[in-house]
């Protein structure tokens, strides 16, 4: 379970990159300003797809869409105009 630490603005400012430190470890920060909870900081979620469910995603994600009559080709040009 990640460990939670409460710390004032002040304080995170004179020690942000040693609560940058904890947050790598897997900790939560929350930064108080007056004693209310103002900014959290907290670890980023680490997903690495392999390519076999990186190409799923896409064809999921492409199943839906459609042109509706649209000319990609005319799409493309118009595009490149900019």
């Amino acid at each position: 379970m990640a460990k939670k630490k409460e710390v004032g603005a002040f304080e995170a400012k004179t020690h942000f990159s040693s609560l940058l430190e904890e947050v790598v470890q897997g900790h939560e920060v929350t930064i108080t300003k007056h004693g209310r909870p103002i900014a959290k900081l907290v670890p980023v979620e680490k997903r690495n797809l392999t390519p076999a469910e990186a190409i799923e995603r896409l064809k999921t994600l492409r199943k839906d869409q459609r042109l509706e009559g649209l000319d990609w080709k005319e799409l493309r040009d118009a595009g490149r105009k900019y």
